[in-house]
């Protein structure tokens, strides 16, 4: 801890304050998904394709900050990173508000991802070592239902907001982001790594950021090449730059991921099924939200509405995953988490029609999808944070958040090529990516199970 002069505060006051900011960086990654048909509208040469760069750029640029953000707060303090990347972010949202064309919000999004990507490792970082080690996995727990419920709940808030206008969406950021920014500032305390090291590897985060950026494009793209050379060029051109950042960050002294961080099996296997889980979170958010509107033909308020006890239930789940870890095991909990969402994603395969019936088709797999939601998030990160040592908070989650935002980055790239450039106007457009949901949830969650522990016995963080 260093040196300026903060206010006395309790270690949850301070977790609510730093809990505005993750909040409405994880809100933002998914706020825009029910602003799709007003934004169209004012651009109405965009197509599905050109908006969904608006998610997928924020997504890539997220990823490949994060760690880079982690590590630099590690070195030069994580308040001041938190306050930086506040702060970039609030002038994004101001930007993406005044945006004048599809290209200059994308340009104003990415901008964003920036300051976005520097709260998420910062604030864990930040938040962990005021809490005695007893209450750390009460206080992960709801930092990752923070996470999913800011993703989740994007869409009922941002319905009300584009009543008024989809720059709102932006807009709301402002006051809140103030607020947290100026109090923040004076009453949490410095807190750095004490081995420092060295900076991160800019390079390596360059190729991260065109590997995936190479991956997406590919699959966006897909349909409107007729899947030709252009397009598994790309692939094959993501394929050796992953190979190359995994290279380098096998050499560097200070990589974008630290490999060895990856080696304890609860690490490596939770941040896999990170990635395969936002991949289907992903198009959950999108997918759904363009059924709703396209099909049912649903107002944007409406629909924002119909999805809300999704996020409901997540939030009231994620709040007693503490309890059910404790008694079942982390791993235990997120596996039960994502085969739910895999039936939710079923559920929506087999029952929705092109008629809507919404009490007896969408919400019970809203019921369903949120539970597994609120178990698997919590549990994802008690596992990766369970091998972490406190000093190596924020550089740890960097990375296992950066496996979220590629899964999310690969999951909207899949469900546009899936959409095949279609006009999404019937149920059996969203087929494929209802299947693709299920098979990446069930994953994940499998992927969990060689970590199951003896009843009775929780994960702690070392």
């Amino acid at each position: 801890m260093t040196g300026s002069v903060v206010e006395a505060r309790s270690p949850w006051q301070s977790f609510g304050l730093l809990a505005i900011g993750v909040f409405l960086s994880v809100l933002d990654l998914f706020i825009v998904t029910i602003a799709f048909p007003a934004i169209q509208h004012s651009f109405p040469s965009a197509s599905l394709t050109d908006l969904s760069w608006i998610l997928s750029a924020y997504a890539i640029v997220y990823a490949s900050v994060l760690v880079p953000a982690g590590k630099v707060a590690d070195i030069i303090g994580r308040k001041r990173v938190f306050l930086a990347g506040l702060l970039i972010f609030l002038v994004g949202s101001a930007l993406c508000a005044a945006a004048y064309s599809v290209a200059f919000l994308i340009a104003a999004r990415i901008l964003q991802a920036v300051g976005g990507a520097a709260l998420i490792p910062t604030s864990l970082g930040l938040i962990l070592p005021l809490f005695p080690e007893e209450k750390r996995a009460v206080a992960i727990g709801l930092w990752a239902a923070l996470a999913g419920v800011g993703a989740a709940a994007g869409p009922p808030i941002g319905g009300l907001l584009v009543e008024a206008s989809w720059r709102w969406i932006f807009l709301i950021n402002l006051p809140l982001g103030v607020f947290a920014l100026i109090r923040i500032a004076r009453t949490i305390p410095e807190i750095r790594d004490p081995e420092r090291g060295r900076f991160p590897d800019l390079l390596g985060s360059l190729l991260l950021m065109l590997a995936i950026g190479s991956l997406t494009l590919g699959l966006v793209k897909g349909h409107d090449w007729n899947w030709d050379a252009r397009s598994w060029g790309l692939f094959a051109i993501a394929l050796v730059l992953f190979v190359l950042f995994a290279i380098r960050s096998a050499r560097h002294p200070a990589p974008v991921v630290e490999l060895h961080l990856l080696r304890p099996p609860p690490f490596a296997l939770s941040a896999l099924g990170s990635l395969l889980f936002f991949a289907a979170f992903a198009v959950l958010l999108l997918g759904n939200i363009l059924f709703l509107t396209n099909v049912w033909h649903y107002s944007v308020t409406r629909a924002g509405f119909a999805f809300l006890p999704g996020p409901l239930t997540a939030a009231l789940v994620a709040g007693g995953t503490s309890r059910v870890a404790a008694r079942l095991g982390s791993a235990r909990a997120g596996s039960a988490g994502g085969i739910l969402f895999a039936l939710s994603s079923l559920w929506y395969l087999t029952r929705l029609g092109d008629e809507p019936r919404y009490l007896a088709d969408y919400f019970p797999g809203m019921l369903v999808g949120g539970m597994g939601v609120g178990l698997i998030l919590p549990a994802l990160t008690a596992l990766a944070a369970s091998t972490l040592p406190p000093a190596r908070f924020a550089t740890g989650i960097g990375v296992q958040t950066t496996f979220r935002q590629v899964g999310a980055a690969i999951g909207l790239a899949g469900f546009v090529a899936l959409a095949g450039g279609g006009a999404l106007t019937s149920k059996s457009d969203f087929d494929g990516s209802w299947l693709f949901m299920a098979i990446a949830s069930a994953a994940a969650g499998l992927l969990l199970a060689p970590l199951f522990e003896p009843r009775g016995k929780p994960v702690t963080v070392e």
